[in-house]
């Protein structure tokens, strides 16, 4: 058997943590097996689908590098499909017209609530041995319901929360199309997941109350039952359900915040699933590790401090050829002359063991390629006329020498040592005048990355 699974978001809204680390368990299962991973738009909802929420699935998919090997599949150019299938539930009586309108639902829906019953649709237009249907109404499209067995019950073996029972009766006879013959959400997902050969299906457990009517429709058509697997929710520090106060927007938040998608899939790929204590891995290693059987039941909490840590480290280990492209779109946020190549990969090299996220990274490094006006405050503590005088003498030692980190240290020493000072007293000023901030790494590597001419040219700003 070839391993299939899918990642079927609705395009109703941005691609969050949630469904990222959904599209990233599936698709490191199918890569473990050597099976094939698909990415279907559930675009059905025609009033809440949104091109924008298309555009946003698809960069976050891209971004993190979930590459789908068949897709993106859209259900709205599946019409025809679903009411072929429809049309076959009609003919074997496994399907019914539904005239009830929307106001006798609702005082339906208020009498059972009232009554403290769940709220259920009564099986009014129900073709039944023996029973008389009322008169078909003129000014109703009627929908079309599913005719859910009356009675027994559901079980399947959940391969995260176990064996789950659920009885026949709890469940009403599912709309599977609307008035205007549109097909639902569940019968589009039973048909497609059958039709695309879907052997693993791995989704939220929100979910897990459509999986009993999505396996009776399997039945009634007898299809095959795929094996599912429902992942817990996410839940923020404060134990309630990750959302939009938590600040899980989508997950191109956490790119325009400046995290590598390294972090995140490092960080997903251990929210809710463990390989014995390993911390950090790389995804290779993760489809080579990852299965069902070590998902947590239980709720994840999300950790941004642990996040934050994840990203510091791959931002200290990637190779520096990774890192100049992952920092190029924010560097030219802060930079707008033209971006040396070479030199970014040395300002990278000195800055990074200090960052926490790519934004604060480009911000480090843009005085390496545009003269930043030194901060006013920083002046003013650092930049005097003896701190002048001392440049002044330390910048004629400079003429005569190697441009290197070391040759320019030497220098240092020399003046640090004749003027009888602390290195402070001259490392200072020049970190002030050469990066505009007091804050910078060793200057004598600064000054070695900026070069010799722009060294210069920026100290004579000021002598």
């Amino acid at each position: 058997m070839t391993v299939v699974t899918r990642f079927a978001p609705s395009p109703t809204g941005y691609l969050h943590i949630g469904g990222a680390r959904t599209a990233l368990f599936s698709w490191a299962y199918a890569k473990r097996h050597q099976g094939q991973f698909i990415l279907r738009i559930e675009d059905t909802d025609l009033e809440r689908s949104t091109p924008e929420a298309v555009k946003a699935i698809m960069d976050g998919m891209t971004w993190l590098h979930l590459n789908y090997d068949e897709g993106p599949i859209y259900q709205t150019k599946r019409m025809a499909t679903y009411k072929t299938y429809i049309d076959q539930l009609m003919k074997e009586d496994k399907a019914y017209l539904c005239y009830s309108s929307k106001e006798e639902l609702e005082v339906l829906r208020e009498s059972q609530m009232k009554a403290g019953l769940k709220p259920k649709y009564d099986g009014k237009w129900r073709p039944e041995s023996g029973k008389s249907l009322p008169v078909v109404p003129q000014n109703i499209q009627p929908v079309v319901r599913f005719k859910n067995p009356s009675s027994g019950v559901v079980t399947w073996h959940d391969l995260v929360k176990g064996e789950i029972t659920i009885a026949n009766e709890e469940l009403d006879d599912l709309v599977i199309a609307r008035g205007d013959g549109t097909p639902t959400y569940n019968f589009c997902v039973v048909v497609d997941d059958w039709e695309m050969k879907v052997t693993h299906v791995i989704r939220g457990d929100d979910h897990i109350n459509n999986t009993p009517r999505q396996i009776n429709l399997l039945k009634a058509l007898n299809a095959t039952i795929p094996a599912y697997a429902h992942l817990s929710m996410i839940l923020g520090a404060d134990g309630q359900k990750l959302s939009k106060r938590h600040g899980a927007i989508s997950v191109m938040q956490y790119f325009d915040q400046g995290y590598l998608p390294e972090a995140i899939l490092n960080y997903l790929a251990r929210l809710g699933w463990s390989h014995g204590d390993d911390e950090i891995f790389s995804m290779a290693d993760f489809c080579q590790w990852f299965d069902l059987d070590h998902i947590t039941s239980s709720s994840a909490q999300f950790n941004t401090e642990k996040l934050d840590w994840l990203n510091s480290h791959y931002i200290k280990t990637l190779p520096l050829e990774r890192m100049a492209l992952a920092i190029e779109p924010y560097l030219k946020e802060v930079v707008h002359s033209p971006i040396d190549s070479s030199l970014l990969i040395k300002a990278i090299d000195i800055h990074r063991e200090r960052a926490n996220h790519l934004t604060s990274l480009a911000r480090d490094i843009a005085y390496i390629f545009e003269y930043q006006k030194p901060n006013q405050q920083d002046f003013e503590k650092h930049i005097n006329a003896e701190a002048l005088d001392l440049i002044k003498f330390f910048q004629a030692a400079l003429i005569k020498i190697d441009w290197t980190k070391e040759a320019i240290h030497n220098v240092m020493n020399d003046v640090v040592t004749l003027h009888a000072i602390k290195f402070p007293k001259l490392a200072m000023p020049l970190r002030v005048l050469l990066t505009g901030i007091a804050q910078s790494p060793s200057i004598d590597a600064v000054m070695a990355i900026l070069g010799r001419d722009e060294t210069m040219k920026r100290l004579n700003l000021y002598l």
